[in-house]
């Protein structure tokens, strides 16, 4: 979460654009102030590349410094880099690891599609594989984020564990084995079998049934009187009832959640606090379709408004706003409506003495539009 913070602050909103030399603004945070968009630019603020490396970098009130991407599509290319970084896409021991070093509610993905879901609690690791994962408490198994039918958090209410990975000596994958092989390997139901992971997890006991998924995969077998130990570790014991195991020879995803809402009963649960809804006043309605109506007149859905009447309205009924004739004065300077641009100047020397606390404000406003009209020029 701190990492996504400081890309979420060096782009969306902090986040500059073309060349450091000369950079463009993108970033919500600088473009919602006038102020702050005049003095990113100048060379007070040092200017960095866009990288990788900008993740990892937290920021600073007291040290201006901003990051420039070349382009939207160089950003999307680093935001891809790091995502193939975090665990919903990385999965394996670091995956798992952060889950349980969170404490929170998680689930795994398994490469044959089946999900886990609960709080995970340990893993066992060989070679810097997972090849065993433990949960504790509440857990729910799950293919497509919905819940395997017999297979909720009432089956598994005190938690669920399962091997990962490939059998001992045979480079092929439960996953991967044909109906030819898993007879070979006795692995269907009615037989006994004792399957021996890579790792020292070894798993004995009575097939009584298995699921596949869509592609014919087997993603989960149950065990009658079932033995499941790593080395001299006993992880489930005969007298604790039948055993489900997982199938996958990887974890090819990792994050927080549940994978069904309904198994944790996540849908039933009331957040503490409700999203603030600002209720807007008529007044503020009628300001905001003064400020559509020249929106529309800019992207030439309207051009039959009159300015000097909306000015003229404007003045009569809101007569403290003073950005939106700042936006009529460009428009005007624009078509060399002189008369309107001076009424425009008065009356926005009329708002500084009423309110000197925006006067700057004003002020920077008319000296972004005189020079971008001149660059223009």
């Amino acid at each position: 979460m701190a990492l996504i913070r400081n890309l979420h602050w060096w782009t969306v909103e902090y986040g500059l654009i073309r060349t450091v030399e000369n950079p463009k603004i993108y970033g919500a945070g600088l473009l919602s102030s006038i102020g702050e968009s005049a003095w990113c630019i100048t060379n007070k603020v040092e200017k960095l590349p866009y990288t990788i490396e900008a993740t990892y970098k937290d920021f600073y009130i007291t040290k201006p410094q901003l990051y420039v991407t070349p382009n939207f599509a160089h950003l999307s290319l680093i935001l891809e880099e790091f995502a193939n970084t975090i665990a919903v896409r990385q999965g394996g021991l670091s995956g798992i690891k952060k889950l349980i070093e969170s404490n929170a509610l998680g689930l795994i993905e398994l490469s044959t599609g089946i999900q886990v879901s609960g709080i995970f609690t340990n893993v066992i690791e060989n070679k810097g594989n997972p090849i065993y994962i433990q949960t504790t408490g509440e857990t729910a198994l799950a293919y497509r984020e919905k819940e395997l039918v017999g297979h909720g958090t009432e089956t598994h209410l005190e938690g669920f564990g399962s091997p990962i990975g490939k059998l001992k000596g045979i480079n092929l994958s439960i996953e991967d084995m044909s109906p030819r092989d898993l007879s070979a390997y006795a692995i269907f139901e009615e037989q006994n079998v004792t399957l021996e992971f890579k790792g020292g997890i070894v798993v004995s006991g009575e097939i009584i049934t298995g699921k596949r998924n869509l592609q014919g995969k087997i993603i989960l077998i149950s065990f009658n009187s079932c033995t499941f130990t790593h080395n001299r570790t006993v992880l489930f014991k005969p007298e604790w009832g039948n055993y489900d195991m997982a199938v996958g020879k990887d974890i090819v995803s990792a994050f927080s959640g549940a994978t069904d809402l309904n198994s944790l009963n996540l849908i039933t649960h009331l957040p503490s606090s409700e999203t603030i809804h600002l209720k807007k006043s008529n007044k503020q309605l009628e300001l905001e379709t003064f400020y559509k109506q020249v929106r529309n007149y800019r992207k030439n859905k309207n051009r039959t408004i009159s300015r000097t009447k909306v000015l003229e309205q404007l003045i009569e009924k809101h007569p403290n706003d003073w950005l939106f004739p700042v936006e009529l004065y460009e428009l005007a300077h624009k078509g060399e409506e002189t008369i309107l641009c001076d009424n425009i100047l008065k009356h926005l020397e009329t708002i500084k003495q009423n309110r000197p606390e925006v006067g700057q404000l004003i002020d920077d406003g008319l000296g972004i539009i005189q020079h971008s009209l001149k660059l223009e020029q």
